[in-house]
């Protein structure tokens, strides 16, 4: 009963249009309240409880980085890099704006930033050399989505607080990933490319290769300090995310001065509004995860799935169906939030790695926010090309087949997300 009512009243909370983190306040809220023997106070005490954590510090910090950067030209120095790079192949702006957005979204952690920064310039060249613009929406609207997989990620940072895992293992787990589906987004390109016959650039010479990577070095070694300083323990998660947000406003104000001083307030208030909005619906959901456990729902829901003799594979397809559901209706965090404290003991109970898990579930995330009605790349991008919502939808649509094909690899091979992190020995 407790459980029934719990989501029905959630659910209608936000049928009505009651904002998602006000729905999982009110509807944990008035669950203790006729159900439950806790006090009221104590949901008090959790949101208290939630600021405290210290795995949720780095969200702030990696907002305040990815500020930095998106707001700084360094997204125009990675793309002329990643055309210096690959440029000069069949397709080599598309490519070369999927390779923009991997190491975009290494800076950011953010799929609508890395869409917005990367989209804003990249789409315009492609315009500009011949590609319709259909075309160049689609590839962007996609493959920003790798913000939240390729680390760092907030949605990462997130999965780990609500289920106490290793934010540094999850970081590892999302590389290979990362990696494997920007491949295969280049390789989808380029043979789209030959049939399109699509233009090249002209090949880099070695010093215009040397003098874009010399101009894009300095973003570029954000990535080797969060991912090289948490590997080698120089630092935890939240104290690189620390250290990234310096570093990046060092870099934007006395490197490549895009930024003056003076710019620096407004940057921060951006940042700002992101951080309370994003915080806001985690303590929210915080609480609704508390009641969730103290009147034992995923205990309830796990002795449901073992009795029905549930196999780990078909728990797991279940789980992609649910979670692209939610993906085109909710954000990302959000999500995560809700239904991470309900699968995570069902998936540990049937033998499934919770690191594992957690990449599935990002996969999923991704793949939402390119679903309509509520995909969120999907308005960045027509926000930036000027495209109607539903001429990007249609653009964005072939990518999404191969991006839903790679979730079925990353959810029934295990070893494509655990091998890095198991081979680095992290426990």
């Amino acid at each position: 009963m407790t459980i029934l009512f719990l989501f029905v009243l959630l659910f209608l909370l936000m049928f009505i249009g009651v904002p998602v983190a006000a729905s999982l306040g009110l509807a944990g809220s008035v669950t203790i309240m006729l159900f439950s023997p806790d006090s009221v106070r104590s949901l008090a005490i959790k949101l208290f409880e939630t600021s405290e954590h210290y795995t949720l510090l780095a969200i702030p910090f990696f907002l305040l980085s990815g500020a930095f950067m998106t707001t700084g030209g360094v997204a125009k120095r990675l793309i002329d890099f990643a055309n210096a790079c690959v440029g000069h192949i069949r397709g080599g702006l598309a490519i070369s704006a999927v390779l923009a957005c991997m190491l975009f979204a290494a800076l950011s952690g953010s799929s609508p930033a890395t869409v917005a920064a990367v989209g804003s310039i990249a789409i315009a060249g492609m315009v500009r050399s011949g590609y319709p613009q259909a075309f160049g929406a689609g590839i962007v609207c996609n493959a920003g989505t790798l913000g939240i997989l390729i680390p760092p990620s907030i949605v990462m940072v997130v999965y780990a607080a609500a289920t106490e895992q290793s934010v540094g293992k999850l970081f590892m787990a999302g590389v290979v990933p990362g990696l494997l589906l920007g491949v295969a987004l280049m390789v989808a390109i380029y043979i789209v490319a030959r049939k399109m016959d699509l233009p090249a650039l002209p090949r880099a010479s070695f010093r215009e290769f040397m003098r874009a990577a010399r101009k894009a070095i300095w973003g570029l070694l954000l990535m080797v300090i969060i991912l090289g300083g948490i590997y080698t323990g120089m630092f935890t998660p939240t104290e690189a995310a620390a250290v990234a947000a310096v570093y990046a406003g060092f870099v934007a104000l006395f490197v490549y001065k895009d930024m003056t001083v003076r710019e620096c307030p407004k940057v921060l208030l951006e940042s700002g509004k992101l951080t309370i909005m994003l915080m806001f619906i985690i303590a929210n959901a915080m609480l609704f995860a508390h009641v969730l456990t103290t009147e034992q729902i995923p205990q309830t829901i796990t002795a449901w799935v073992i009795e029905a003799g549930l196999q780990p594979w078909q728990f797991l397809m279940v789980v992609n169906i649910v979670l692209l559901i939610a993906g085109a209706f909710m954000e990302p965090s959000a999500i995560i939030l809700i239904l991470a404290p309900i699968l995570f003991p069902i998936a540990v109970q049937l033998g499934i790695d919770p690191i594992h898990l957690g990449i599935i579930m990002v996969v999923n995330m991704e793949i939402g926010l390119i679903t309509p009605p509520v995909g969120l790349n999907l308005f960045v991008t027509s926000a930036v090309t000027g495209m109607p919502l539903t001429s990007v939808i249609r653009a964005a649509w072939p990518w999404l087949m191969l991006l839903l094909g790679f979730l079925m690899v990353i959810t029934y091979i295990p070893a494509v997300s655990m091998a890095l992190p198991n081979w680095l020995g992290m426990n």
